[in-house]
């Protein structure tokens, strides 16, 4: 079971932004991910900065620590500008990049270059040309392509990832059409759980609800002829009925942790305490779960 975080890019740089990715190193966190968003729920009017910026500064203030997006979307991203900034970004890193990549949702970035947000649908339509094609435009040298959505003309990806043959991919899914593409072009598959039952739902009928989504991978995988066992399986917290009381002691998130790795999951990815949030916590229990949990649950 690995051990992961979240940092949301609400601070600037060199006024606690760079500390935090640095304090995240040293706690032994596997990786530490940002949000890829424009601006994102309660915190859309307080600062917000971009993912990629962020993530560059991470890698230039770290030397062991994985970064990534959770997730990337495309809402307002287009694959060829996406790709090049990829290939730069683990270049930067020396190979520290994982891309979380989802279909996207109906908030803030939905509406900010003026269009109409999508309905899930045509956000469903998107998403399955928009990961293969990135997947092309990472490990190819030059790619022209035509699509309903997207297009790339003798796009150049040179020189590639550091990473062979391409940075690797957590693509979040929950309906068929995207856990195929995490089956096809995954190296990792992330969740948030069921958001049906995040106001009343119990923790039980959350496993029970992670349970099926293991199911319906599992499927995916088998119809493509790929091994599930391939696959990392994270889950991002903070979204399912438990909400905060993970955190509230490193017994009751050894016991939560130990629950999802009954049901397959390889990593656990908590969110970086927030005074005054959705993600308030105590950060001493926070760095203690963080320093002493991976050991307790092997």
């Amino acid at each position: 079971m690995r051990l992961s975080t979240v940092i949301l890019p609400i601070d600037r740089w060199r006024e606690g932004g760079r500390d935090k990715w640095r304090r995240a190193e040293e706690l032994g966190f596997h990786a530490a991910y940002t949000y890829d968003h424009l601006s994102w729920r309660t915190f859309r009017d307080g600062p917000w900065f971009g993912a990629v910026p962020t993530l560059t500064a991470a890698a230039a203030a770290t030397e062991r620590l994985r970064l990534g997006t959770l997730v990337t979307s495309p809402n307002f991203r287009h694959p060829v500008t996406l790709a090049k900034e990829l290939i730069s970004l683990d270049d930067i890193s020396g190979g520290r990049v994982t891309l979380g990549i989802g279909a996207g949702g109906s908030g803030f970035d939905a509406t900010a270059l003026g269009q109409e947000p999508w309905t899930p649908r045509q956000r469903a339509d998107r998403f399955a040309e928009f990961v293969p094609l990135l997947d092309r435009l990472l490990t190819e040298g030059s790619v022209s392509y035509q699509g309903d959505f997207y297009a790339a003309h003798e796009a150049r990806g040179i020189p590639g990832c550091a990473q062979r043959p391409r940075l690797p991919f957590a693509v979040a899914a929950t309906g068929p059409r995207g856990l195929r593409l995490a089956a096809r072009h995954g190296q990792a598959w992330v969740t948030t759980g069921d958001p049906k039952l995040y106001e009343n739902g119990t923790p039980e009928q959350s496993v029970h609800a992670l349970r099926g989504q293991l199911e319906k991978l599992a499927d995916a995988c088998a119809e493509i002829g790929r091994s599930m066992a391939e696959l990392d399986k994270i889950l991002l917290t903070g979204f399912t009925p438990d909400r905060g009381r993970p955190l509230e002691s490193l017994d009751a998130f050894v016991d939560f942790a130990g629950r999802h790795a009954e049901l397959g999951f390889t990593e656990i990815v908590l969110h970086w305490p927030i005074p005054d949030s959705d993600f308030a916590a105590d950060q001493k229990i926070f760095e203690r779960i963080a320093m002493e949990a991976p050991a307790q649950l092997g």
